[in-house]
């Protein structure tokens, strides 16, 4: 288990810088050219890219899932997340806009008990409280400097918790090349269908800046704002497969606190690239933000190993024990009810084809209950 809360720490930090960098992109591009035309020109570039890494990875006939449904509506939270993300870009400075949004780890971490069964103790709720104070601090509400689209980056954070728990339950039977290409073909559709509702609804023209980026008529790109928005299809593919594959093998209340490096990326490239100071205000919110974060973040607790005196206990570990009997090779699913728990439970990991290899503890289990060599 520790290998792989590693491994999702490391994949995580990659896919949250990879990411900054669009932060930026997007951020430049929002004074000329419409948040759909710049998603539908990224999800365009991406299609063959990641075709091309279902196909190495598990063969494209993966796509084909038995939980499409599943990974439709995981798409559509995360299309409605980057969008509210990207329309608060034009009105607030980077930094703001990505300090906000970094509360979604706190969501992912609290919601992970309820929605998972993973351990999420107290802490959780001592950390809502310093998050929260963090948000006021950053929104200043009464001030008379309250920029509404603030609440854009608030809910975008919502969403992306909400289908980053879909990512860890999915993460047991759904490799993380064919979540990522279902995700950019909702994005593709989406932008299409956006903007054809706002064209035929003669919506072009709107007085705040974050509805502008939205309503904004499609036209003909510079060469360099094209290369722009196509290298963010790159930029998108690299790093949605981070992330989702950092899900995919972590437990969510491990590494979700280590999505606070990109916190860091904002200010930098505000500054480097739009001459952005950060205010007091901003460091401030921003700080407890992180605080509430590490707050949030304990351990999980080990699993209590379970004993044949459950019916149910028991039908999983003869479950695990066949699956450890049969040949990599023979390792495909069967029973997906069993296959989805002993993967939450950390006995198996998805190698993806229907493939599954078990984890340490798997073997450890199965050494104790039958003593048997897993292979």
């Amino acid at each position: 288990m520790e290998k792989r809360t590693t491994l999702g720490v490391i994949f995580l930090c990659a896919g949250v810088f990879v990411f900054s960098l669009q932060d930026g992109i997007v951020k430049l591009l929002s004074t000329d050219y419409s948040v759909t035309e710049a998603v539908y020109i990224r999800s365009i570039v991406a299609i063959p890219l990641l075709a091309g890494l279902v196909h190495w990875e598990v063969g494209i006939g993966a796509l084909a899932s038995p939980k499409y449904w599943w990974l439709f509506i995981r798409a559509c939270a995360l299309f409605v997340s980057y969008m509210a993300y990207y329309l608060a870009f034009p009105a607030l400075p980077l930094a703001d806009a990505v300090s906000l949004f970094f509360v979604a780890p706190l969501f992912i971490s609290v919601f992970a008990g309820p929605v998972l069964g993973e351990t999420v103790g107290w802490r959780s709720w001592g950390a809502i409280a310093i998050g929260t104070a963090g948000v006021v601090v950053m929104l200043r509400p009464g001030t008379g400097f309250f920029e509404p689209a603030a609440l854009l980056s608030l809910f975008s954070a919502l969403l992306y918790a909400a289908a980053a728990l879909l990512t860890r339950r999915l993460g047991g039977t759904e490799p993380g090349s064919v979540m990522t290409f279902y995700q950019n073909i909702v994005f593709l559709a989406g932008a299409a269908l956006t903007a054809a509702v706002l064209t035929f609804g003669g919506f072009d023209q709107a007085n705040h800046p974050s509805l502008n980026f939205l309503v904004r008529s499609w036209q003909l790109p510079t060469t360099i704002d094209l290369a722009l928005m196509g290298s963010c299809g790159i930029i998108a593919t690299v790093g949605t497969l981070f992330l989702t594959q950092a899900y995919r093998i972590a437990e969510v209340s491990r590494i979700g606190p280590f999505e606070y490096t990109g916190i860091l990326w904002g200010p930098i490239w505000g500054f480097l690239i739009f001459s952005e100071v950060p205010r007091a205000t901003t460091i401030a919110g921003a700080a407890l933000i992180v605080v509430s974060g590490l707050v949030a973040f304990q351990p999980a607790r080990k699993i209590k190993v379970p004993t044949h005196a459950n019916t149910g206990t028991s039908d999983l570990l003869a479950a695990l024990r066949k699956i450890a009997s049969e040949s990599p090779k023979q390792r495909k699913t069967r029973d997906s009810p069993h296959l989805d728990r002993l993967c939450d439970l950390g006995y198996l990991v998805a190698l993806g084809a229907d493939r599954y290899e078990l984890t340490r503890e798997g073997r450890a289990i199965l050494m104790k209950e039958f003593s048997l060599s897993a292979g």
